[in-house]
């Protein structure tokens, strides 16, 4: 398997404690101020990471470019977790983190749309049954 499917599966696997983790910490507070304070611990986070992980050259080759859409990334990162955040604080961990999973319709649909992707049969039949999963779990 290629490495990069290692990542992502431990995407995964991390993102699944996270939702698990975030609904305990937003006990008794609101579901604002735990993602301001999460963030915070993100954000300290990621920092630490670069010190270790970038060397100072590569900052060289940040082009306009690659602000203008990572700025754009940043934005609607804010704006899931924004939204998230309150669907958690409110809803069930498992129904509230699937239906955040369909992103990857969206992601699909625009990977082909911006970055001419190729969508596979394979994908079509995998973003059905995950559309049949979002109405399946999201339907009380």
């Amino acid at each position: 398997m290629e490495r990069w499917i290692y990542y992502a599966f431990l995407s995964m696997f991390f993102a699944g404690f996270t939702s698990v983790i975030a609904k305990q910490g937003l006990s008794g507070i609101s579901a604002e101020l735990g993602l301001t304070v999460r963030t915070l611990f993100v954000c300290v986070f990621v920092l630490v990471f670069a010190a270790l992980a970038v060397t100072p050259a590569e900052f060289k080759s940040l082009q306009k470019i690659n602000y203008i859409w990572l700025a754009l990334s940043g934005i609607t990162t804010a704006l899931s977790w924004i939204f998230y955040y309150k669907a958690l604080k409110v809803g069930d961990v498992a129904t509230v983190a699937l239906i955040d999973k369909g992103s990857v319709l969206i992601a699909m649909l625009l990977a082909w749309w911006l970055l001419k992707e190729v969508i596979t049969l394979r994908m079509i039949l995998g973003a059905a049954f995950i559309v049949m999963g979002l109405f399946i779990i999201a339907k009380k």
